[in-house]
């Protein structure tokens, strides 16, 4: 097993950097090795580190990095599954799979994410409402548990508890080794989008509900600094996979050619206070201007569609040195007074959302801490170095409960504990399956402490 040595793994909100030991197992002898280890302050599982807060951070324990644990076990091309192992990135799966026809069922706002983190956050994209999260499509994963036992856990079936307890687990309930996902078929590496200026949030979201049926993908950029009758304001893009007779004649060719790569760059070094409200209102002011009223039958990229932000290497240092915070909810429908009254008092704070996205849900799966459940989603970034936005997202957290809603726990970063068990009511039932596969509390992260998981 490679050791990597102790080195800073700094979660938000800590005056100084705290040490942690990484580790990089070889091969899953060497996860059940490291789990049985495990120093006092126990081990959590890391993938490509995209989840903005504490659940893959571990401060004077042990970081799993399973990067090392890549590459494909099978593909089924007939039945479109494919076996990967955890450490594998949506990323390489989407360059091996698309010039075959297939496509990862559900895809977030970025490629660089493990299979392992996808189940674990039990991710989802802009298809929630037709497709459901990243775990509706999975078949079934191996997991090392800290007893030392190896086990294959099924949606269905006597595993089920356990399958359903890690879909959105954070790794809590044993390191993925593995698992089969079942693929999604496509024509072409494009995508067929229509694009739609609503003037207002309430006008962005029965655009939504009237028109998300016809399209597998839909997704809203919200201006979250616009205040009175532009309150809300928003870009709809929505979307299907591109036929061939669709493309372009010099797409037609090879239509599932896919070869994304990073066009731009930030400089190592960006000054505080570069995103404020100013020029956050600035920035939407100009995208909402330059948005068309109504374009339909554009075609583009699954890379620029899907993960327009990987296209610039190091797009996070925009934020400056100070860094910056996302702060995911979802309400349930019927709550959609509650949705408006968290975006008046976002508009109303200093804080300035540089990037606010608005999807529909449709049914959750049967994780006890699987966040998606139908209603309204929206995912701010928040750079950091407002004196309110603590007490403003605090706000809007109880906002958040009083609605019936809960926040995503791979975005968060500052949740108060109290909270959890009145957003996840099911609570309860996940730290049973957790106490019998892990009754040593082997496993742990810093959000597993700050939350009480």
């Amino acid at each position: 097993m490679k050791r990597d040595g102790a080195r800073p793994l700094t979660g938000w909100g800590r005056t100084a950097p705290t040490v942690s030991t990484v580790l990089t197992p070889e091969n899953t002898d060497e996860v059940a090795a490291a789990m049985a280890s495990a120093p006092e302050r126990g081990v959590i599982a890391r993938g490509l580190g995209r989840s903005y807060g504490d659940p893959a951070q571990n401060a004077g324990g042990a970081v799993l990095d399973c990067t090392g644990l890549a590459g494909l076990c099978s593909i089924d091309l007939e039945g479109g599954v494919v076996v990967a192992r955890a450490g594998t990135s949506l990323d390489d799966l989407m360059r091996w799979l698309l010039p075959l026809g297939w496509f990862v069922p559900v895809s977030p706002g970025t490629r660089f994410v493990t299979v392992g983190g996808a189940i674990a956050s039990d991710i989802h994209g802009k298809n929630h409402h037709l497709d459901g999260s990243f775990c509706r499509w999975v078949e079934w994963i191996t997991l090392q548990l800290p007893t030392g036992e190896r086990v294959v856990a099924k949606p269905h079936g006597p595993t089920a508890g356990l399958f359903w307890a890690t879909a959105g687990g954070m790794g809590m309930t044993g390191v993925i080794l593995d698992a089969a996902v079942r693929l999604h078929p496509v024509p072409s590496a494009s995508v067929v989008v229509d694009t739609e200026r609503a003037t207002d949030l309430d006008d962005c979201m029965a655009r939504m509900e009237a028109g998300d049926h016809h399209y597998r993908y839909s997704v809203a950029w919200i201006d979250c600094v616009a205040t009175g009758r532009s309150l809300g304001r928003s870009v709809l893009t929505r979307g299907d996979h591109a036929t061939i007779d669709r493309l372009p004649a010099r797409r037609q060719a090879a239509p599932l050619h896919f070869s994304p790569g990073q066009h731009l760059a930030t400089p190592p070094w960006m000054p505080p206070g570069l995103l404020n409200r100013a020029s956050v209102a600035a920035f939407n002011q100009l995208w909402f201007a330059k948005a068309p009223r109504r374009r339909q039958g554009e075609i583009q990229s699954i890379a620029a569609f899907f993960h327009p932000l990987d296209g610039l290497a190091g797009w996070n240092r925009l934020y400056g040195p100070r860094g910056f915070l996302q702060h995911q909810c979802v309400v349930p429908f019927g709550a959609e007074t509650s949705l408006r009254r968290i975006v008046e008092r976002l508009v109303s704070s200093r804080t300035a959302s540089f990037l606010a996205v608005l999807k529909r849900f449709g049914p959750g799966t049967p994780g006890q801490l699987s966040f998606p459940v139908p209603g309204w989603t929206l995912a701010l970034d928040l750079p950091v170095g407002a004196p309110d936005l603590g007490p403003v997202l605090d706000e809007v957290d109880e906002m958040v409960v009083e609605a019936g809603g809960r926040l995503y726990l791979a975005k968060d970063s500052r949740m108060r504990p109290e909270l959890l068990p009145l957003m996840y009511s099911r609570l309860d039932e996940w730290r049973e399956v957790r106490a019998l596969v892990d009754p040593a509390g082997v496993l742990r992260s810093d959000q597993a402490r700050r939350l009480g998981l």
